[in-house]
């Protein structure tokens, strides 16, 4: 499992021209499924991915987690995450996980991280042609992998 973390002022999604999601203050999270993964690392991500201190605290260091700041977090599927781009200059995505599964735990993830998180969740469409915007934070960016 990938989620690629960033730190925005405000983040939205749209699909058909229609905003289905959309934040401030908080994380844009893009997250890809892998064929070894499970429910273990499912919950593993999510302890991260709340724990994960990436915000400044007083003194302007990275030291406060999405929850100490009751940040919001912006979850958007993003199969192409999976991709392996070792050799050549075409991505293989032999190592994805299959459309079914993932998305079943992509709705997991959603619904382990709206149980554990007092900040606004929204979402991305699984499988849907997605526009996503952002006001990227510092730039802050993470790679979390389970």
């Amino acid at each position: 499992m990938k989620c690629l973390l960033q730190r925005v002022t405000k983040a939205a999604v749209d699909v058909d021209g229609d905003r289905i999601g959309a934040i401030d203050s908080g994380l844009l999270v893009l997250v890809g499924f892998e064929k070894d993964d499970d429910p273990n690392r499912i919950e593993r991500m999510a302890e991260r991915l709340l724990g994960y201190r990436v915000f400044s605290d007083s003194e302007g260091r990275m030291n406060r987690s999405t929850r100490d700041v009751v940040g919001d977090l912006l979850l958007v599927p993003q199969f192409t995450l999976a991709a392996d781009t070792n050799k050549g200059t075409r991505p293989s995505f032999s190592s994805a996980a299959d459309p079914g599964v993932a998305h079943g735990f992509f709705d997991e993830f959603v619904e382990l991280l709206k149980a554990r998180h007092e900040g606004r969740i929204a979402t991305g469409r699984f499988g849907a042609d997605m526009q996503v915007s952002l006001i990227n934070d510092g730039p802050v960016t993470f790679l979390l992998e389970t």
